[in-house]
């Protein structure tokens, strides 16, 4: 403003300035008009941010429930004592990206922790007091008073493989369930006990972790509270705007993508070894001892990574056992394909003249794996390499998910794969 008053001054004594003076009041109007626009754009994101922040963000309302429950004895768990009477587990950072699922990166026992709880989508973020006796009600009703550890092992066994499949592999997975209901190692289950895993089982991604623990490629589970429950570590994300404030994220073009993930992402020899250990994941999910699982959305932001760069994980939500897919798409009705798709990206083609949806998946995972590595690794890829590299995953982008191809085709293609990247990083500080 001061700098427009001077100009003001000087086109008064100047004898050549009578059409800028005429120009002056329009030029004032601009830039208080664009002033009036910028401040009215920056109070408009800072309300929807915080809008989405404190409806995403509810850890609060999470650690209320939990330990109201916890006292009144209704449910059990390792970490109990330390979330609710000693104040020893930390809530940092929120990274929560469904309000449903509260994901926060924290502190316990001198680590480095994510936080995971749910939290029923029914419930309004806003209330009160009535929160805890309804969830409880709804959420930790079963096993019901008197059942006894045979009936819950039974119980137990029948969840699993109604969502598993009936493998024989299952009663070694009861069996684990069981020791981590007693804690405490008493050498029994106590109804909060037996309450607090079943409510658990019902989170897909604890199902999840559970069949994967000891693999390497989900994080190790720690302990739990309720159906709250604590894994090791906060994986990095590939996503190209994690690096990026949450603020900017929802701004980015996607035409930026390609080139933030190649300015900001580790240096391509880390990359390889990231896609090695999700191409072994991969091959986990498809050779799994307790079945087969699908991955429903095949995204850069659930690639996640250690400190090492070992391959982690991010988010086992969209992670779904063969069985629930099936059931899911059994004797569907559809019109298209758009109709036979489990969560974001599972689709199954839809048989038009019987207006049901089919059993094979169109991709398979590696198919869709591979998709997403072609804009992970070419981009900076050795000159010498970028060719194989590029001819390599064209031709496991075209894999189908018809089960004749799958065993045989898919296994030659994935260690071809590997095997030309281990080449590429073996015998340097990258392995």
């Amino acid at each position: 403003m001061r700098r427009l008053r001077r100009l003001a001054h000087l086109v008064l004594f100047c004898p050549f300035s009578k059409g800028l003076q005429g120009r002056l009041p329009g030029l004032r109007v601009k830039y208080v008009f664009l002033v009036w626009l910028g401040v009215l754009a920056g109070s408009w994101l800072a309300y929807v941010h915080y809008s989405s922040y404190a409806e995403l963000c509810r850890g609060h309302v999470c650690r209320v429930v939990i330990c109201d429950q916890y006292r009144k004895g209704i449910i059990s768990g390792s970490i109990c004592q330390d979330l609710c009477n000693l104040q020893q587990v930390e809530w940092r950072t929120c990274l929560s990206s469904m309000p449903g699922q509260q994901v926060y990166s924290g502190l316990w026992q001198g680590k480095e922790v994510t936080i995971k709880c749910g939290l029923e989508e029914s419930l309004s973020w806003k209330a009160g007091a009535d929160v805890a006796p309804r969830r409880e009600l709804v959420l930790f009703d079963k096993p019901t008073r008197g059942t006894s550890i045979k009936e819950f092992r039974e119980m137990t066994l029948s969840f699993l493989k109604a969502n598993l499949g009936d493998l024989p592999s299952l009663p070694a997975l009861v069996g684990q369930v069981l020791l981590m209901a007693d804690f405490n190692k008493d050498s029994r289950v106590s109804l909060a006990e037996a309450r607090s895993l079943w409510a658990l089982l019902q989170r897909n991604e604890f199902l999840l972790l559970l069949s994967l623990q000891g693999r390497g490629h989900a994080a190790p589970l720690l302990g739990h509270c309720g159906d709250l429950y604590v894994t090791e570590g906060v994986p990095r994300s590939s996503g190209p705007a994690a690096a990026l404030p949450a603020l900017l994220r929802p701004l980015l073009p996607p035409a930026l993508h390609g080139a933030l993930q190649q300015w900001l992402g580790p240096a391509w020899p880390w990359r390889a070894k990231i896609a090695i250990g999700l191409l072994e994941f991969v091959e986990e999910l498809f050779h799994g001892a307790y079945g087969t699982f699908y991955m429903c959305e095949t995204t850069l932001a659930n690639v996640g990574y250690t400190a090492k760069y070992d391959f982690r994980m991010a988010d086992l939500q969209q992670v779904a056992p063969e069985a629930a897919v099936r059931r899911f798409l059994q004797g569907r009705h559809c019109e298209r394909s758009a109709d036979c798709t489990y969560g974001r990206d599972c689709r199954a083609p839809c048989d038009t003249l019987l207006r049901q949806c089919k059993g094979d998946l169109v991709q398979p995972n590696l198919a869709k794996v591979c998709e997403l590595l072609r804009d992970y690794l070419l981009p900076g890829a050795p000159a010498g390499l970028r060719a194989e590299l590029g001819r390599q995953l064209r031709t496991c982008t075209t894999l189908s998910g018809l089960a004749s191809q799958v065993e045989a085709h898919h296994s030659l293609v994935l260690s071809h794969l590997k095997t030309l990247l281990w080449k590429e990083i073996s015998n340097t500080k990258y392995t």
